[in-house]
């Protein structure tokens, strides 16, 4: 279950990074509430996904990684930014070390 609240926290989060770029500066109404909202949202279910026993260390990585990577590929599909290759490998750092984390606190 706190997978479930994990990935709610990752979706809000995305969708609140990805409104902050649209919101020009907080000066556009629309993605402006939709920033607010959504951290609000993505620490509400951070907090529920730790509250059910996910350990923090996973939490934040798997949470921050996943965040990191979706952005990234959103703001290269939709919004007209970079993605380079150097980037890419960058995320699939990111991405190992958080999978090792998770790994690590298995045993």
């Amino acid at each position: 279950m706190p997978w479930f609240w994990l990935v709610g926290a990752i979706a809000a989060e995305v969708t609140a990074t990805t409104s902050l770029k649209l919101s020009e500066g907080f000066s556009r109404l629309i993605p402006s509430v939709v920033v607010v909202v959504g951290y609000v949202a993505a620490f509400a279910m951070l907090s529920q996904a730790l509250a059910r026993g996910m350990d923090l260390g996973v939490a934040y990585g798997v949470w921050a990684a996943a965040g990191i990577a979706l952005v990234a590929v959103i703001g290269a599909l939709f919004l007209g930014e970079s993605l380079t290759w150097v980037q890419v490998g960058g995320i699939a750092l990111v991405i190992g070390g958080v999978m090792a984390l998770e790994m690590g606190g298995a045993h």
